[in-house]
Protein backbone atom coordinates (compact mmCIF):
# COMPACT_ATOMS: atom_id res chain seq x y z
CA UNK A 1 0.00 0.00 0.00
CA UNK A 2 2.98 2.55 0.99
CA UNK A 3 4.60 1.73 -2.06
CA UNK A 4 1.51 2.57 -4.35
CA UNK A 5 1.41 5.90 -3.06
CA UNK A 6 4.50 7.02 -3.26
CA UNK A 7 3.96 5.85 -6.78
CA UNK A 8 0.85 7.74 -7.23
CA UNK A 9 2.37 10.84 -5.30
CA UNK A 10 5.19 10.77 -7.97
CA UNK A 11 3.00 10.28 -10.69
CA UNK A 12 1.21 13.55 -9.60
CA UNK A 13 4.28 15.54 -9.40
CA UNK A 14 5.27 14.62 -12.77
CA UNK A 15 1.49 15.76 -14.25
CA UNK A 16 2.24 18.84 -12.09
CA UNK A 17 6.04 19.66 -13.63
CA UNK A 18 4.91 18.84 -16.97
CA UNK A 19 1.80 21.19 -16.96
CA UNK A 20 4.20 24.38 -15.84
CA UNK A 21 6.22 23.66 -18.73
CA UNK A 22 3.39 23.32 -21.19
CA UNK A 23 2.15 26.36 -19.95
CA UNK A 24 5.58 27.79 -19.72
CA UNK A 25 6.40 27.50 -23.32
CA UNK A 26 2.43 28.51 -24.43
CA UNK A 27 3.05 31.82 -22.65
CA UNK A 28 6.09 32.62 -24.19
CA UNK A 29 4.95 31.70 -27.62
CA UNK A 30 1.81 34.04 -26.70
CA UNK A 31 4.32 37.15 -25.78
CA UNK A 32 6.20 36.64 -28.51
CA UNK A 33 3.32 36.66 -30.93
CA UNK A 34 2.14 39.83 -29.29
CA UNK A 35 5.47 41.71 -29.10
CA UNK A 36 5.94 40.85 -33.07
CA UNK A 37 2.19 42.15 -33.42
CA UNK A 38 2.92 45.17 -31.85
CA UNK A 39 6.40 45.84 -33.84
CA UNK A 40 4.54 45.44 -37.25
CA UNK A 41 3.35 49.21 -37.76
CA UNK A 42 -0.21 49.32 -39.84
CA UNK A 43 0.33 50.69 -43.00
CA UNK A 44 -2.71 53.00 -44.72
CA UNK A 45 -2.88 54.18 -47.87
CA UNK A 46 -3.16 57.98 -48.35
CA UNK A 47 -3.51 60.48 -51.70
CA UNK A 48 -0.72 62.25 -53.10
CA UNK A 49 -0.35 64.72 -56.08
CA UNK A 50 0.09 62.59 -59.16
CA UNK A 51 1.39 65.58 -61.40
CA UNK A 52 2.24 69.18 -60.51
CA UNK A 53 -1.87 70.60 -59.65
CA UNK A 54 -2.11 73.97 -60.03
CA UNK A 55 -3.65 76.70 -57.95
CA UNK A 56 -7.41 76.85 -59.09
CA UNK A 57 -6.89 73.28 -60.47
CA UNK A 58 -10.08 70.74 -60.52
CA UNK A 59 -8.47 67.38 -58.75
CA UNK A 60 -9.52 64.14 -60.96
CA UNK A 61 -8.58 60.78 -60.56
CA UNK A 62 -6.03 60.96 -63.19
CA UNK A 63 -4.04 63.34 -60.76
CA UNK A 64 -4.29 61.35 -58.18
CA UNK A 65 -1.47 59.16 -56.41
CA UNK A 66 -0.98 57.12 -53.73
CA UNK A 67 1.80 56.19 -50.79
CA UNK A 68 1.92 53.97 -47.81
CA UNK A 69 2.32 55.59 -44.20
CA UNK A 70 1.58 53.76 -40.91
CA UNK A 71 -1.22 54.37 -39.53
CA UNK A 72 0.24 56.16 -36.46
CA UNK A 73 1.51 58.85 -38.24
CA UNK A 74 -2.06 59.73 -40.28
CA UNK A 75 -3.37 62.78 -39.88
CA UNK A 76 -6.92 64.11 -39.78
CA UNK A 77 -6.50 65.93 -42.57
CA UNK A 78 -4.77 63.35 -44.92
CA UNK A 79 -7.38 61.80 -47.51
CA UNK A 80 -7.09 57.64 -47.73
CA UNK A 81 -8.50 55.58 -50.48
CA UNK A 82 -11.64 55.32 -48.83
CA UNK A 83 -12.02 59.16 -48.91
CA UNK A 84 -12.02 59.36 -52.55
CA UNK A 85 -15.28 60.47 -53.19
CA UNK A 86 -14.70 63.34 -50.91
CA UNK A 87 -11.72 64.61 -52.76
CA UNK A 88 -12.43 64.32 -56.68
CA UNK A 89 -13.47 67.59 -57.99
CA UNK A 90 -12.34 69.80 -55.40
CA UNK A 91 -10.25 72.61 -56.61
CA UNK A 92 -6.74 73.64 -55.09
CA UNK A 93 -6.18 76.24 -53.03
CA UNK A 94 -2.84 76.54 -54.04
CA UNK A 95 -0.02 75.01 -56.35
CA UNK A 96 0.40 71.42 -55.17
CA UNK A 97 3.59 69.70 -56.61
CA UNK A 98 3.86 66.06 -57.96
CA UNK A 99 4.60 63.80 -55.02
CA UNK A 100 3.33 65.94 -52.02
CA UNK A 101 0.36 64.55 -49.71
CA UNK A 102 -3.11 66.43 -50.38
CA UNK A 103 -4.50 67.64 -47.56
CA UNK A 104 -8.33 69.46 -46.57
CA UNK A 105 -6.22 72.48 -46.47
CA UNK A 106 -5.07 72.41 -49.81
CA UNK A 107 -8.29 71.76 -52.01
CA UNK A 108 -11.96 73.76 -51.47
CA UNK A 109 -15.00 72.67 -53.11
CA UNK A 110 -15.57 73.91 -56.93
CA UNK A 111 -18.35 76.28 -56.00
CA UNK A 112 -15.57 78.28 -54.08
CA UNK A 113 -12.93 78.37 -56.75
CA UNK A 114 -14.14 82.11 -57.68
CA UNK A 115 -12.70 83.33 -54.41
CA UNK A 116 -9.38 81.99 -54.77
CA UNK A 117 -8.58 82.62 -58.65
CA UNK A 118 -5.70 84.80 -59.34
CA UNK A 119 -1.93 84.72 -59.32
CA UNK A 120 -0.23 81.98 -57.18
CA UNK A 121 1.57 84.59 -55.35
CA UNK A 122 -1.09 85.51 -53.92
CA UNK A 123 -1.93 82.92 -51.87
CA UNK A 124 1.11 83.84 -49.85
CA UNK A 125 -0.34 87.27 -48.44
CA UNK A 126 -2.24 87.05 -45.19
CA UNK A 127 -5.84 87.85 -44.56
CA UNK A 128 -6.68 91.52 -44.08
CA UNK A 129 -3.54 92.34 -45.78
CA UNK A 130 -2.56 93.92 -49.14
CA UNK A 131 0.18 93.98 -51.76
CA UNK A 132 1.82 97.25 -52.26
CA UNK A 133 4.79 97.88 -54.97
CA UNK A 134 6.80 101.10 -54.26
CA UNK A 135 10.07 102.10 -56.43
CA UNK A 136 13.67 101.55 -54.68
CA UNK A 137 17.30 101.82 -55.64
CA UNK A 138 20.02 100.17 -54.59
CA UNK A 139 20.92 101.94 -51.69
CA UNK A 140 16.95 101.33 -49.85
CA UNK A 141 17.28 98.39 -50.72
CA UNK A 142 20.43 97.50 -48.28
CA UNK A 143 22.98 96.62 -51.23
CA UNK A 144 20.71 94.25 -53.01
CA UNK A 145 20.70 92.25 -49.58
CA UNK A 146 16.78 92.41 -49.08
CA UNK A 147 14.83 89.99 -51.37
CA UNK A 148 11.85 87.88 -51.32
CA UNK A 149 10.68 86.78 -47.98
CA UNK A 150 12.58 89.18 -46.35
CA UNK A 151 12.02 91.09 -43.27
CA UNK A 152 12.77 95.39 -42.94
CA UNK A 153 11.33 98.36 -41.70
CA UNK A 154 10.24 101.21 -43.82
CA UNK A 155 12.06 104.49 -43.21
CA UNK A 156 11.03 108.19 -44.37
CA UNK A 157 13.08 111.48 -44.81
CA UNK A 158 10.90 114.52 -45.42
CA UNK A 159 11.41 117.74 -46.48
CA UNK A 160 9.51 120.91 -44.56
CA UNK A 161 8.89 124.57 -45.58
CA UNK A 162 7.01 127.32 -44.28
CA UNK A 163 3.77 128.43 -46.31
CA UNK A 164 1.30 130.89 -46.44
CA UNK A 165 -2.03 129.14 -45.09
CA UNK A 166 -4.45 131.26 -47.55
CA UNK A 167 -2.06 131.45 -50.96
CA UNK A 168 0.02 127.58 -49.66
CA UNK A 169 3.08 129.35 -51.07
CA UNK A 170 6.59 129.58 -49.81
CA UNK A 171 6.86 132.14 -47.94
CA UNK A 172 8.60 134.89 -47.69
CA UNK A 173 5.39 136.63 -49.57
CA UNK A 174 6.36 138.87 -52.76
CA UNK A 175 5.28 142.89 -52.03
CA UNK A 176 2.99 145.31 -54.34
CA UNK A 177 2.31 148.34 -54.13
CA UNK A 178 -0.89 150.39 -54.52
CA UNK A 179 -0.91 153.91 -56.31
CA UNK A 180 -3.44 155.95 -57.31
CA UNK A 181 -6.25 154.86 -55.43
CA UNK A 182 -9.12 156.73 -54.15
CA UNK A 183 -12.33 159.37 -56.07
CA UNK A 184 -10.56 161.49 -58.02
CA UNK A 185 -13.13 164.72 -58.73
CA UNK A 186 -15.17 164.50 -61.74
CA UNK A 187 -13.83 160.97 -62.91
CA UNK A 188 -14.50 157.38 -62.18
CA UNK A 189 -13.16 155.69 -59.33
CA UNK A 190 -9.47 154.39 -60.38
CA UNK A 191 -7.44 152.30 -58.67
CA UNK A 192 -4.20 151.75 -60.00
CA UNK A 193 -1.77 148.37 -58.98
CA UNK A 194 1.99 148.51 -59.10
CA UNK A 195 3.23 144.98 -58.32
CA UNK A 196 7.66 144.66 -58.50
CA UNK A 197 7.89 140.93 -58.63
CA UNK A 198 11.07 140.83 -60.73
CA UNK A 199 13.87 140.80 -58.13
CA UNK A 200 14.95 140.50 -54.20
CA UNK A 201 12.90 143.77 -53.12
CA UNK A 202 10.01 142.44 -54.02
CA UNK A 203 10.18 139.48 -51.17
CA UNK A 204 8.50 140.83 -47.90
CA UNK A 205 11.06 141.05 -45.13
CA UNK A 206 11.06 142.81 -42.27
CA UNK A 207 12.17 145.67 -39.94
CA UNK A 208 15.24 145.76 -37.70
CA UNK A 209 16.80 148.14 -35.32
CA UNK A 210 20.87 148.34 -36.15
CA UNK A 211 22.55 149.00 -32.78
CA UNK A 212 25.06 151.25 -33.58
CA UNK A 213 23.26 153.44 -35.41
CA UNK A 214 20.12 153.44 -33.98
CA UNK A 215 18.74 153.41 -37.55
CA UNK A 216 16.06 151.01 -38.74
CA UNK A 217 16.70 148.67 -41.84
CA UNK A 218 14.06 147.08 -43.81
CA UNK A 219 15.91 143.30 -44.33
CA UNK A 220 14.82 141.07 -46.86
CA UNK A 221 16.14 137.19 -47.75
CA UNK A 222 19.12 136.78 -49.42
CA UNK A 223 17.50 133.26 -50.96
CA UNK A 224 14.50 131.20 -51.21
CA UNK A 225 13.30 129.55 -47.72
CA UNK A 226 15.66 126.18 -47.27
CA UNK A 227 13.26 123.21 -46.53
CA UNK A 228 13.84 121.67 -42.95
CA UNK A 229 14.59 117.65 -43.46
CA UNK A 230 13.61 114.99 -41.25
CA UNK A 231 13.73 111.22 -41.05
CA UNK A 232 12.02 108.65 -39.12
CA UNK A 233 10.85 105.41 -38.99
CA UNK A 234 7.55 104.64 -40.41
CA UNK A 235 6.68 100.84 -40.90
CA UNK A 236 8.74 97.87 -38.72
CA UNK A 237 8.63 94.29 -39.70
CA UNK A 238 7.12 94.40 -43.17
CA UNK A 239 7.55 91.24 -45.39
CA UNK A 240 8.77 91.61 -49.09
CA UNK A 241 6.51 89.67 -51.31
CA UNK A 242 8.39 90.15 -54.41
CA UNK A 243 11.81 91.91 -55.36
CA UNK A 244 11.32 93.34 -58.95
CA UNK A 245 8.69 92.70 -61.49
CA UNK A 246 6.20 89.31 -61.40
CA UNK A 247 6.62 86.92 -64.28
CA UNK A 248 3.67 88.03 -66.90
CA UNK A 249 3.61 84.54 -68.50
CA UNK A 250 4.12 80.89 -68.11
CA UNK A 251 7.83 80.88 -69.59
CA UNK A 252 8.97 83.84 -67.72
CA UNK A 253 7.37 81.57 -64.77
CA UNK A 254 9.36 78.89 -65.39
CA UNK A 255 12.49 80.72 -66.16
CA UNK A 256 12.52 82.34 -62.95
CA UNK A 257 11.91 79.11 -61.00
CA UNK A 258 15.21 77.43 -62.85
CA UNK A 259 18.58 77.38 -60.72
CA UNK A 260 20.70 79.90 -61.12
CA UNK A 261 23.41 77.55 -61.88
CA UNK A 262 21.59 76.48 -65.18
CA UNK A 263 21.13 80.16 -65.81
CA UNK A 264 23.79 81.57 -68.83
CA UNK A 265 26.28 83.97 -67.92
CA UNK A 266 24.79 87.43 -68.45
CA UNK A 267 24.16 90.45 -67.23
CA UNK A 268 20.97 91.34 -64.94
CA UNK A 269 18.96 94.51 -64.79
CA UNK A 270 18.93 95.47 -61.21
CA UNK A 271 15.39 95.56 -59.82
CA UNK A 272 13.95 99.09 -59.17
CA UNK A 273 10.69 98.14 -57.68
CA UNK A 274 9.77 95.87 -54.72
CA UNK A 275 6.61 94.57 -53.15
CA UNK A 276 5.44 94.68 -49.30
CA UNK A 277 2.63 92.77 -47.92
CA UNK A 278 1.08 95.75 -45.22
CA UNK A 279 -1.96 96.70 -44.20
CA UNK A 280 -4.52 98.96 -45.83
CA UNK A 281 -3.98 101.86 -43.93
CA UNK A 282 -0.12 101.44 -44.09
CA UNK A 283 -0.67 101.53 -48.12
CA UNK A 284 -2.52 104.73 -47.90
CA UNK A 285 1.07 105.55 -46.22
CA UNK A 286 2.85 104.43 -48.60
CA UNK A 287 0.81 106.05 -51.66
CA UNK A 288 1.18 109.50 -49.92
CA UNK A 289 4.76 108.94 -49.62
CA UNK A 290 5.44 107.91 -53.02
CA UNK A 291 3.63 110.34 -54.80
CA UNK A 292 4.98 113.64 -51.85
CA UNK A 293 8.28 112.36 -53.34
CA UNK A 294 9.45 111.12 -49.94
CA UNK A 295 12.64 109.54 -49.83
CA UNK A 296 11.49 105.91 -48.72
CA UNK A 297 14.56 103.60 -47.47
CA UNK A 298 14.20 100.23 -46.11
CA UNK A 299 16.39 98.37 -43.55
CA UNK A 300 16.85 94.54 -43.11
CA UNK A 301 16.13 93.03 -39.78
CA UNK A 302 16.20 89.06 -38.14
CA UNK A 303 13.07 87.50 -39.50
CA UNK A 304 12.90 86.04 -35.75
CA UNK A 305 12.87 89.54 -34.28
CA UNK A 306 9.15 90.34 -33.84
CA UNK A 307 10.03 93.87 -31.41
CA UNK A 308 8.71 97.24 -31.89
CA UNK A 309 11.26 99.98 -31.47
CA UNK A 310 10.14 103.41 -30.43
CA UNK A 311 12.19 105.69 -32.59
CA UNK A 312 12.53 109.37 -32.45
CA UNK A 313 12.57 111.46 -36.02
CA UNK A 314 15.86 113.06 -36.72
CA UNK A 315 16.15 116.71 -37.12
CA UNK A 316 19.23 118.68 -37.11
CA UNK A 317 18.31 119.49 -33.34
CA UNK A 318 18.17 116.25 -32.39
CA UNK A 319 21.51 115.53 -34.29
CA UNK A 320 23.02 118.23 -32.28
CA UNK A 321 21.71 117.28 -29.15
CA UNK A 322 21.71 113.70 -29.00
CA UNK A 323 25.69 113.13 -30.48
CA UNK A 324 26.68 116.40 -28.61
CA UNK A 325 27.83 118.00 -32.49
CA UNK A 326 28.99 121.35 -31.22
CA UNK A 327 28.33 124.13 -33.87
CA UNK A 328 31.65 125.27 -34.88
CA UNK A 329 32.78 128.79 -33.94
CA UNK A 330 33.48 131.73 -36.06
CA UNK A 331 37.64 131.66 -36.15
CA UNK A 332 39.71 134.42 -38.04
CA UNK A 333 41.06 131.94 -40.20
CA UNK A 334 40.16 128.84 -42.30
CA UNK A 335 40.90 125.93 -44.66
CA UNK A 336 41.67 125.89 -48.20
CA UNK A 337 40.44 125.91 -50.61
CA UNK A 338 36.98 126.85 -50.04
CA UNK A 339 34.45 124.60 -49.19
CA UNK A 340 30.94 124.88 -49.88
CA UNK A 341 29.34 121.34 -50.42
CA UNK A 342 29.96 118.01 -49.71
CA UNK A 343 30.52 115.84 -51.91
CA UNK A 344 28.97 111.83 -51.57
CA UNK A 345 31.47 109.55 -52.86
CA UNK A 346 30.38 108.20 -56.41
CA UNK A 347 28.74 104.83 -56.51
CA UNK A 348 29.57 102.65 -59.64
CA UNK A 349 27.02 101.96 -62.55
CA UNK A 350 24.32 99.27 -60.63
CA UNK A 351 24.80 96.26 -62.75
CA UNK A 352 24.99 93.01 -61.64
CA UNK A 353 26.79 90.22 -63.57
CA UNK A 354 25.45 86.57 -62.63
CA UNK A 355 28.13 83.60 -63.20
CA UNK A 356 26.98 80.29 -62.94
CA UNK A 357 27.96 77.80 -59.96
CA UNK A 358 30.12 75.47 -60.75
CA UNK A 359 28.16 71.74 -60.95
Amino acid sequence: MRRGRIITFLLLILIVVVGLVVAFFALRALLQNQTAQQQTPTYVQIYTAGQNIPQGGQITEGMLGTMSIPQSQLTSGEFTVDRKAELLNKVAKYPIDQGVPITSSMVTDASQAVTIAGPQWAALIPPGMIAVSIPTTRLSLAAYGINDGAHVNVNGCFLFVDVDPTFQSILPNHTAALTGTGFPQNALPVLALGVNSGGDASTQGRLELEPSLQQPFYVVPSEAQRPRPVCQTILQDVVVLKLGNFPLTATETQTAQQPQQQQQQGTVTPPDIVTLIVSPQDANTLFYMVYTNVQIMMTLRNPNDQSRSATEAATLQFLLSQYNIPVPAKLPYASQPRIDALAAPTLPNDTVTVKPSNP
